[in-house]
C-alpha cells in the first residue's frame, strides 16, 4: 500500500515531544558539520520544527 498525504501527516503528528527534540537536536549536528548544501538544510529544517516545537521546559 502506498501511503497518501493524509496517512504521512497523521505518522507525522504522533511524533513525541521528546522524539521531536531528538530531532531538532539531530538538525542542528548536522547543520553545525558545514556540509554546504546538507547543513543548510539541516538549519533551515531545525529552526522551522523548532519553532513549532514547545521547548523542553
Amino acid at each position: 500500500m502506498i501511503p497518501t498525504q493524509d496517512s504521512a501527516a497523521r505518522r507525522l503528528a504522533m511524533l513525541t515531544l521528546d522524539e521531536t527534540h531528538d530531532l531538532i537536536r539531530l538538525l542542528q549536528l548536522i547543520a553545525s558539520e558545514d556540509l554546504d548544501e546538507l547543513s543548510e538544510e539541516a538549519d533551515w529544517f531545525a529552526r522551522e520544527i523548532a519553532a513549532r516545537t514547545p521547548s523542553e521546559n
